[in-house]
């Protein structure tokens, strides 16, 4: 079985996310600070490496200026 992280559904939803960054106009490292994490936790999740919980997508969502159905296929 497949982990969740490498599935085209999740690889899908990390492209959405760094896209989102990317539109926002926003560095990792600006990202990292908004969220009180260290900038290679933002690193491991766009490459797919850290999954996101449900909290913390809203959170992304509000600084990247997104609803949360952009992020999902």
């Amino acid at each position: 079985m497949k982990k969740s992280t490498q599935t085209t559904e999740y690889a899908y939803f990390v492209g959405r996310l760094r896209k989102a960054r990317l539109e926002a106009g926003l560095t990792q490292v600006q990202v990292a600070k908004r969220l009180r994490r260290p900038q290679s936790h933002i690193s491991n999740i766009e490459s797919g490496q850290q999954r996101v919980d449900v909290v913390e997508l809203k959170r992304f969502a509000k600084i990247y200026g997104k609803d949360i159905n952009y992020f999902i296929k």
